[in-house]
């Protein structure tokens, strides 16, 4: 396996994206400060997958999120609704043919969107509707996708007018693509 080593990072493995992913994820934080009573995690955590190599490396990291965020949720909805009019007070072993279904369910969403990487994140947000929801689970559901989305949302953006060209100019960073001045 190649080693990352950015030829202009002056730690090893800090390189553009390093900066452009913490700067998503920053900007992110700073408009939760606008957004009273909100946490930013969920949308700095959408941020720091979202942002990719380039533009259509950031649509598969971010959508992967985001559609999975968005399957899981629903998903999560519906199999804990089921269980509480099954079982009102929950039943955890209820829980576990539900939990199976769930993941077949979302593998097989995940696949017919042309998602596959939305499994991981979908199972994620499954998971925690499942064994950790808090009282409100249908806000604490929406709340989840709706601040990925601002996270991907603000990565995109982050990807789309800072790309790798725009920010070596600026730091006048040489090109891999740039050959070598002659000595």
């Amino acid at each position: 396996m190649e080693e990352h080593r950015p030829a202009h990072a002056p730690f090893p493995g800090l390189g553009l994206r390093s900066i452009k992913t913490a700067l998503a994820a920053t900007l992110t934080a700073v408009l939760y400060l606008f957004l009273p009573g909100r946490n930013p995690t969920f949308a700095c955590i959408g941020a720091v997958f979202g942002l990719g190599s380039d533009m259509e490396d950031s649509w598969r990291n971010g959508g992967n999120r985001l559609i999975g965020t968005i399957i899981g949720g629903f998903l999560g909805l519906g199999l804990f609704e089921l269980e509480h009019r099954v079982a009102p007070e929950g039943n955890y072993y209820f829980r576990l043919p539900l939990l199976f279904l769930g993941v077949i369910v979302l593998v097989t969403l995940s696949v017919f969107f042309r998602w596959p990487g939305a499994v991981q994140p979908g199972g994620v947000v499954l998971c925690i509707i499942l064994f950790n929801t808090p009282a409100n689970h249908i806000d604490y559901a929406l709340a989840r996708m709706l601040d990925t989305g601002v996270g991907v949302l603000i990565s995109l953006l982050v990807n789309l007018l800072l790309p790798r060209r725009r920010l070596e100019k600026w730091l006048r960073l040489k090109s891999k693509e740039e050959p070598a001045a002659k000595v």
